[in-house]
Order: structure tokens, then C-alpha cells, then sequence
């Protein structure tokens, strides 16, 4: 390893470490201490409070239901839509596999809010319609609950679990299952003994993931499992620290480090059954073929099946947040309502300075954030990837390591960690937190990038004079546009609707626009909640669109001809 690549990496290990490393290491000197003031002094209260709390257990059984059933329907809604899309003749296949995963475009605070203004039981619209259709004397729904939670954010995590299957499922040798029809057995004894098996790594990787998104979920939980009284751990959490009149920061970080423990455990379960994978390949060099199934009859409902699925996922949620925009308070859709309609919350939330200011904050956090990261993570996947070592293997799991933590379980060990820092309750707490807990995210579509590039690029480069930064600027990043791309759009968008972070550091000045949105649904104002979070949802879709169209002016013919030149053409040096 050259001097340079050695520094480079060094450097790299001591930064991710600070971003990464030391706000665990605080959270778990934080859950030995009484409180922020008394950081070092220690003690075992805070862990013997939070286990002989009486409500632990209830709480513990709330989040045992709620991630089980959550990533179970998830699971199971995934399985059946990749299905559909990779293996039938489906009509509008292309049309389904983008809308099977459109939900990750939609913040999880505004989705449940969302299913809050239809089912909540007081003046959820559809309840409301219910009861006025079949006179009804109480609401038929009541979202507020566990089952409610459960609904929605399966539905929020699908497309995750549907990433992960969809692939599996597209390369599954169909001849294992003519096989199997050939010797007489049925289509059930086919999918139990044949698909579901080969099929086993790729559904409970999706399963475990799963369950490793919902226990770190706030969104759903905060909007509607705390109107409810509902609690699972994340929002026990957020109780802790928000409810009483002294916040206790060391009883959640006590709080934090039981779900720290469960959530790394997962992330081992599922690492193996990943690693696992080779045991259940069915494709090979005598090569296959991806048959595809003939629905005949059943093609008709089962595409109105998923067009009622695409419906809920993607129309209901925009829909329901236009209406609500325009009128007074919620109400039936009819004459009266579409008479009341006006703009008004939307002029409300224009001149509102919170909204404002909120907004202002997340575009300065999506925008430089998203930037900073994706350039450290070009940086971490260089020396991950090129950089073959100890160091580079260090470096690559210590960048990984935030992936294992629910957002408010380290946004608690920030807490920490900044307390004692000027940039504790400022916009720049929320920034480094960012970047540090969504690096891997960052990293692992550069990683793929960098993959592709052969070695022997930047060596002729760096052989005819070319500068490290030279041969990085003319060679290596013009070839990494389609990974910096992917990289920025997914930083940008989990850092503009990023809640659970935030929840815990943002203080007055420094909200963001989801924790604006989580007021505005704790107070009720469901009117300027929708306007806000319309306008949330038309940034991120410009935003996305913007950065691709502009990542696709880099067409692959100038990429080639820029490697035609660095292997033909000696470059000049720079300093």
C-alpha cells in the first residue's frame, strides 16, 4: 500500500470513526449515567428504572406484535407481487414493478397520516362514510391501534422486502418446477416443496430486514400509536424524553441500548442467511430459462388485485392529503365539502415562519448534506474497494455500522455525544448525525461503481504523470456518474423526510419539515399538515427528477470515449 493510499485511509477510519464510533460509545457511557450534567458518574439506575418499569412489558409486547406482523405482511405482500411481476404474463408488468416501489418516495410520517385522516375514529373520512352509508352508531375502524400500525407499515416496508425477492425470483430456474408438475405434483405441493424452499434466503433476509425497519420505526408509531396510546419502544423512547418536565436522557439511552442489542443481533441473522445464498443456486453454466406462467382466467382479477394494491400504496395517500388541503376541517366528500373547498391552509403554511424555517432547514440539509455525504462516500468506497487491507476492511465495517441502529436509538447517543460541544441544539447537529447514520447508504451504490472500473485506468493515467487528483477528476469520476447519482438521490431523499433523528435533536430553530408535520398531526391540524406535506412530496419528486436528468446528459459513448483517450493519450500532470 503506497504512502498516499495509506494516509488516505488512515484519515478516512479516524473521520467515519467520529461520525460513526463515538456517538455508540457515548449512548452506552450515557445509559451508566444519572443525567447530561453528571456525564461519567456511574451507575446502574437507569437500567434498573427502565426494567421494573410496569409498563416495559407491555411495551416490549407491543413491539414483538407490531415488527412480526409488520414484516410478515410485508413479506408475504412482497412475495405475491414479485410473483405477479417476474414470473406471469401479467399485463403492465413494467408499469407494477415501479409502483411496487413508489412508497419509498413517500415519507412515513405522511403516509400515516394519511391512513389517519381515512380511519381515525373520531372523523376519519371513511369511517365517516361508513357510518352515514349503514347508519352506523360508532366508527367500523379505529387506524389508532395495533392492527392499524401493523397495516401500514407493512405497506411502508413492502418495497424493501419486494428489492430483495423480486431479483430471486426473476432468476429462479422454472424448469425445477416443471420437474416437479411432470411427476404429478399439484401446483400447492410445487410451491411448497420446490419454490418456497430454493426461495428461503431471499424471503427471510426480506423478513429479518423487515423486522429490523419496524423496530426502528417512529413515524407510524408516533402518528398513530400515541393517539392511541399504543406504545412500542421507539416511541417509549420519545415518551421518556418529551412527556416529563426533566428530560431523561440517561433512562433512554438504558432504553436504547436493549434495542441496540436486538436490532445488531438481526443484523447478524440476516448477514447469514445472505452468506447462506450459494447453498440454494439453481442457475448455472448448462444455463436456464425463466418461463413464464400463462394466468389464463385468473389474469383479469389478479390485475384488478394489484391494481387495487397500486391504488392504496401510491393514489390513496396523494389524494386523501389533496383533499384535506382544501378543506376547513375533515369531512365527508360531497356538495358541502367541495363548496367549502379553498387555498387557505396552503396560504397559511406559505406565510407560516415555523413552516418556513422548517423547510428552509431540510432543503439545507437534503442539498449539503447529500452532497458531503456522497463525496465521503466516493471516498470510503474507493479505499473499500481499491485499496485492498486490513485498514480497508476496518474502514468498511465501522461505515457500516450505523446500519444496525434504530435512528432515535443513536440519535440519543448524539444527544450524548454533542452535549458538550457548540454545536449541540444547532442545524449542525442534525447535519453531522445525518451523514454519519445514512452513510452506508451512501456508500453501497458506490461500492457497485467502483467495481465495474478495471485498475488499469487509473495506472496508465498515474504511469504518463496524472496526479491522484487528476487521474480521480479526468478518469475515475466522469465513469462513477450513474453510482453518484444513485447515491446523492437516496441521501437526499432519507435526509428531507428523515423524522426519527430529529425527533430527538432538532430544538426551536432548527425543525424540520417532519417534525413540523408531527406537530402539526399532534395538534390536530390536519388542513396545513396536508398542505405541508404535499409540498414535502412535489420537492422530493423535482428533486429526484432533476438530479436524474442531469446524471443522464453523461451518456455511455462520452464515457467510452474518455477511456479510449486515457489508454491511448498520456495525460498531462497537475499539481
Amino acid at each position: 500500500m503506497l504512502k498516499r493510499e495509506r494516509n488516505l485511509t488512515y484519515a478516512l477510519i479516524v473521520l467515519v470513526s467520529l461520525l460513526t464510533v463515538a456517538p455508540v460509545l457515548m449512548l452506552v457511557m450515557g445509559s451508566f449515567s444519572n443525567s447530561l450534567h453528571s456525564f461519567g458518574n456511574f451507575t446502574l439506575k437507569k437500567y434498573i428504572s427502565v426494567y421494573t418499569d410496569p409498563m416495559l412489558f407491555s411495551v416490549l409486547g407491543n413491539t414483538a406484535i407490531f415488527v412480526v406482523g409488520s414484516a410478515a405482511f410485508a413479506t408475504i405482500l412482497a412475495l405475491f407481487l414479485a410473483y405477479l411481476n417476474t414470473r406471469t404474463d401479467i399485463p403492465f408488468k413494467f408499469l407494477f414493478k415501479v409502483l411496487s416501489v413508489m412508497p419509498m418516495m413517500i415519507p412515513h410520517v405522511l403516509f400515516g397520516v394519511s391512513w389517519a385522516l381515512l380511519l381515525n375514529p373520531s372523523n376519519g373520512i371513511l369511517n365517516m362514510w361508513l357510518m352515514r352509508a349503514f347508519s352506523l352508531s360508532s366508527a367500523p375502524f379505529n387506524i389508532y391501534s395495533l392492527p392499524g400500525m401493523v397495516l401500514v407499515e407493512g405497506l411502508l416496508d413492502m418495497p424493501i422486502a419486494y428489492l430483495i425477492i423480486a431479483p430471486a425470483m426473476g432468476s429462479f430456474d422454472a424448469s425445477l418446477e416443471e420437474s416437479s408438475r411432470v411427476f404429478k405434483s399439484g401446483p400447492v405441493k410445487t410451491l411448497m416443496r420446490i419454490t418456497l424452499p430454493i426461495l428461503r434466503p431471499a424471503i427471510m433476509a426480506a423478513f429479518i430486514l423487515c423486522i429490523v425497519r419496524a423496530l426502528a420505526s417512529f413515524g407510524v408509531p408516533s402518528v398513530l400509536g400515541m393517539p392511541g396510546r399504543v406504545y412500542v419502544l421507539s416511541t417509549f423512547i420519545y415518551r421518556v424524553i418529551t412527556v416529563s418536565l426533566i428530560a431523561d436522557y440517561g433512562k433512554a439511552a438504558a432504553i436504547g441500548m436493549s434495542i441496540l442489542v436486538i436490532s445488531v443481533g438481526l443484523i447478524y441473522v440476516y448477514r447469514y442467511f445472505t452468506r447462506a445464498s450459494d447453498k440454494f443456486v439453481t442457475v448455472s453454466s448448462r444455463g436456464f430459462k425463466p418461463s413464464v406462467v400463462q394466468l389464463r382466467k385468473g389474469k383479469i382479477p389478479l390485475f384488478i388485485i394489484l391494481l387495487l394494491i397500486s391504488f392504496i400504496l401510491i393514489v390513496l395517500p396523494v389524494l386523501v392529503l389533496l383533499y384535506t388541503s382544501l378543506v376547513p376541517y375533515v369531512m365527508v366528500p360531497g356538495k358541502q365539502a367541495f363548496a367549502a373547498m379553498s387555498l387557505q391552509n396552503w396560504r397559511v403554511v406559505i406565510k407560516d415562519p415555523i413552516s418556513l424555517r422548517s423547510l428552509k432547514n431540510s432543503l439545507f440539509l437534503c442539498l449539503v448534506g447529500a452532497t458531503v455525504g456522497t463525496f465521503l462516500s466516493v471516498l470510503v468506497a474507493y479505499v473499500i474497494v481499491k485499496i485492498k487491507s486490513k485498514a480497508s476492511g476496518f474502514l468498511e465495517s465501522i461505515s457500516f455500522l450505523s446500519f444496525s441502529f434504530p435512528g432515535i436509538v443513536i440519535g440519543i447517543g448524539f444527544m450524548w455525544y454533542f452535549v458538550r460541544t457548540p454545536i449541540y441544539a444547532t442545524i449542525w447537529a442534525l447535519f453531522f448525525s445525518y451523514v454519519a447514520t445514512y452513510l452506508p447508504y451512501g456508500i453501497r451504490p458506490m461500492t457497485s461503481a467502483f467495481v465495474q472500473i478495471h485498475g488499469s485506468l487509473e495506472e496508465s493515467s498515474l504511469v504518463c504523470g496524472a496526479s491522484f487528483a487528476t487521474t480521480m477528476r479526468r478518469i475515475v469520476i466522469p465513469l462513477l456518474v450513474p453510482g453518484i447519482v444513485s447515491s446523492w438521490v437516496l441521501l437526499a431523499t432519507m435526509f428531507f423526510r428523515e423524522l426519527s433523528l430529529s425527533a430527538v435533536l432538532s430544538r426551536p430553530g432548527t425543525e424540520v419539515l417532519a417534525i413540523q408535520i408531527l406537530r402539526f398531526s399532534e395538534d390536530g391540524q390536519w388542513g396545513r399538515l396536508s398542505a405541508l406535506g404535499l409540498i414535502m412530496i412535489a420537492i422530493s419528486i423535482i428533486m429526484v427528477a432533476g438530479v436524474n436528468i442531469l446524471g443522464a446528459r453523461f451518456k455511455p459513448g462520452e464515457v467510452r470515449e474518455k477511456r479510449v483517450k486515457v489508454e491511448s493519450q498520456p495525460l498531462k500532470a497537475t499539481s
